[in-house]
């Protein structure tokens, strides 16, 4: 029998390419690899999800989010270095910033966009491990393509739709890339739904790592809730200068924020709970829509966090979200033990839609 799941792709997510991560200082293989689209798509095919291709969407769905410079920055960027042979000399074949406009740098005074690409990459981008190829840019806008889709779908016979966009997003500020994202998925379907009628939404963000980029996008918005459980930023994890439990939001968006930082080593018990947290505060809310930013990096196998959660931790995750009842869009994030990835995904999406098939009033 087919599952009840809609499921978003494009085959295109997998043209980014970064080939490595330079982390302090150190060239290393990319864990954000192309793989990830196959690996989670095979996964959701045995299970039975009905498959539907992303669709393109014009640039105003993304510039309710993001300023439009930073999407012509990366629409231009790898063709402009090329262009300024730096593929030769000094032979880097990606963008990769050296220089940040920091205020240890400025000390208040007024910052020139600099001439020289290599200089202005690091306008935008704030770390040096995201690097941009070729197939970055068509990627990215497929990645938010799916997400879009997915909140499109949407309705009575699809309450859950699944957006597998790659690369992923909730580190991806209003004007700025980092932490391996390039345009925030799960901020721009928060922000569809919201056009679409929805006059509360809310985020859960159930990546291991939390979404500094999803945070600042609504940090003083009250229409949008923020929520996340993630490795405490605290004990020394990306994104290190934020994520933390006083961050509650600012202005009109104070209180529409909460970070649920758990320790290095924590397990099921710790992340449920947490969830469960999360939870309450959105029906305290009064949220009439869901987006969740679902990572499966909190995997004990998954080298990219020290979380410890289980496949079972996983589907309980899922069931708790399924018990809020809501229109959900689900949206990768990360995941990165390839062995382990697409089931995971399948786990929480499973909890998700037979717990809500389960529920008065659903076929």
């Amino acid at each position: 029998m087919a599952s009840p799941l809609t499921a978003v792709w494009s085959d295109t997510c997998r043209q980014h390419d970064p080939q490595a991560e330079i982390w302090v200082g150190v060239r290393t293989p990319a864990a954000e690899v192309p793989q990830r689209v196959p690996v989670i798509r095979d996964a959701l095919e045995r299970y039975g999800a009905r498959l539907v291709a992303a669709t393109a969407h014009g640039d105003q769905r993304l510039t309710a989010v993001h300023d439009p410079a930073l999407l012509a920055h990366l629409r231009e960027v790898h063709r402009l270095w090329q262009e300024a042979g730096l593929p030769v000399e000094p032979g880097q074949d990606r963008v990769v910033p050296y220089v940040f406009p920091t205020a240890a740098m400025l000390s208040g005074m007024p910052a020139r966009v600099p001439t020289g690409v290599h200089g202005r990459a690091g306008l935008w981008c704030y770390d040096t491990m995201t690097l941009v190829g070729p197939g970055t840019w068509p990627a990215v806008r497929a990645a938010a393509d799916a997400a879009l889709t997915a909140v499109d779908l949407l309705g009575p016979d699809a309450p859950v739709v699944y957006a597998l966009s790659r690369p992923p997003g909730h580190h991806a500020t209003p004007a700025g890339y980092g932490g391996s994202c390039y345009l925030n998925n799960a901020a721009i379907a928060a922000q569809a739904l919201r056009d679409r009628g929805y006059d509360r939404v809310a985020v859960i963000d159930v990546d291991a790592h939390h979404g500094n980029g999803t945070q600042a996008v609504f940090w003083e918005r009250p229409d949008v809730f923020y929520g996340s459980v993630h490795v405490d930023p605290g004990a020394g994890w990306f994104p290190h200068y934020v994520g933390h439990a006083d961050e509650r939001g600012a202005g009109a968006g104070a209180g529409a924020n909460r970070n649920l930082p758990l320790p290095p080593g924590a397990g099921d018990r710790e992340w449920l709970g947490g969830v469960a947290r999360l939870c309450e505060e959105v029906q305290g809310h009064g949220a009439q829509a869901l987006v969740v930013s679902l990572g499966v990096d909190a995997a004990a196998d998954d080298p990219e966090s020290p979380l410890k959660v289980t496949a079972e931790g996983y589907a309980g995750t899922g069931r708790l979200l399924s018990d809020l009842g809501l229109p959900t869009v689900v949206v990768q994030e990360g995941g990165y033990h390839l062995p382990s990835l697409g089931p995971l995904v399948v786990e929480v999406l499973d909890a998700l839609v037979q717990g809500r098939s389960r529920q008065p009033g659903t076929d």
